[in-house]
Formats: structure tokens, sequence, C-alpha cells
């Protein structure tokens, strides 16, 4: 870390600090203060120390901070959100512990407004990918266990270093639906490499981020049997 440059100093929070106000930055994402790439790599480099199935480090992340192609990229991104959820083409509930009608679910969509209409701006989008020998590994329940497993803990590190960092991230999944499109525009051989998601990278507007409410983690545990 550089000492001389205070805003890429990292803030010295614990480990429970970082695991537990590490959320989901959407509206609080700095659109004017570029993102050095250095601070990205140092991220990076805490990532690659993920778990990873056999050592395979089947993951890479793609960093975008092109202004042309970041525009098609949130472009695609709103595209798919314009798709819908797929809960509601089958006309299923959504399995939440939440309520849609709370004002914590209002706030959600309140961020995610800010995001559709400011995505093109922040300085930096990522796209973390898994490589695959063939996309016919997604097609039972073991193999997306392990096509999956080979990179959220990767994507998720990355996500807890950039918090250190003074970055801001958000999981989002909306460019899904036009995949292949996405792949064009980056050059990503589409048969061999699986986007799971689009991460928006930013520093953020403040670091005091705390706990979200969340339901008493005695409803999450199971002993035994379900």
């Amino acid at each position: 870390m550089n000492d001389s440059n205070p805003a890429q100093q990292a803030l010295g929070l614990t480990a429970d600090q970082v695991l537990t106000t590490t959320r989901a930055v959407r509206r609080r994402l700095d659109l004017t203060r570029p993102v050095p790439r250095e601070l990205i790599q140092e991220a990076v480099k805490i990532a690659t120390q993920a778990p990873t199935g056999r050592n395979q480090q089947q993951w890479d992340f793609v960093f975008v901070d092109d202004p042309a192609t970041k525009k098609e990229m949130a472009d695609l991104w709103r595209a798919g959100l314009s798709a819908g959820n797929p809960y509601e083409h089958h006309g299923l509930p959504i399995p939440t512990r939440g309520s849609f009608a709370s004002a914590e679910w209002a706030r959600i969509r309140g961020s995610l407004g800010h995001l559709i209409e400011h995505l093109h701006e922040v300085p930096v989008l990522m796209i973390p990918v898994v490589r695959v020998a063939t996309r016919a590994e997604l097609g039972t329940v073991h193999g997306q266990a392990n096509t999956w497993g080979s990179v959220l803990p990767a994507t998720w590190s990355f996500m807890l270093a950039a918090r250190e960092r003074g970055l801001g991230t958000c999981w989002t999944i909306g460019h899904l639906a036009y995949e292949r499109e996405m792949a064009d525009l980056l050059g990503l051989p589409f048969d061999t490499t699986v986007q799971v998601a689009l991460t928006p990278v930013a520093h953020t507007i403040g670091t005091d981020f705390k706990q979200a409410p969340r339901v008493d983690d005695s409803n999450f545990t199971h002993w035994n049997r379900w």
C-alpha cells in the first residue's frame, strides 16, 4: 500500500467488520473519482487466495474502464433487467425471508433505480467469469455447484478486499439475459467461459457502512435434519 497517498490506505477494519459491513453499494458509489488500476490489482491479489476446487483456479476478472464500452455494457444490463424476473414468468412466489412491502425493500428499489440511471458512469465495471471445458458442465446440479464454487469465493474475496480499500461493489446479474452479446462485446470465448455477474467498482461516498437488518440467525440454523 502506498503510504504517501492517504486515499489508497486500507481502512484498518477487523475481519469481522469487513465481513459484516460489506454492503451492496449502489447509491453511494462515487462516480467522479477515478479508481487506480493498482488499487484494483491489490484486491485481485487478495482474491487469488480464495478456495478453489483442486486448485484449478478457473476464474478470471474482466475489468472495463473505457467509457464507450461501459456504456454498451450498461445498455445490455438495462435490457436484461427489462426482460423481467424468471419467477414472474412462471407465476412462482419469490423465496425470501424479507417483505417486499417493507421500508428496506423500498430503499433497495430506490438504490437500484439510481444504479440503473448511472451504471455507465461508474469508474470501473467488472465481470467475473469461470472457465469451463464446455457449457454442458452446467447441465447437472453437480456441474453447476462445481462451476459456481470455482468462481464465487474469489469474487466475494475481491469484494471484501475492495471494502477494506474504500471501494464499493454490488453483485448484479441483469445482463445475463444477454450473456452472448456481452461476450461478443468483450471478446470472451462464449463456449468456454461463463459470466456470473456484473459488478460496479468505485470509491464509496463515505466509508461508514453498518450491518444490515437481517432475520435472526436462529432461523438459518439446522441441526441433524431440516
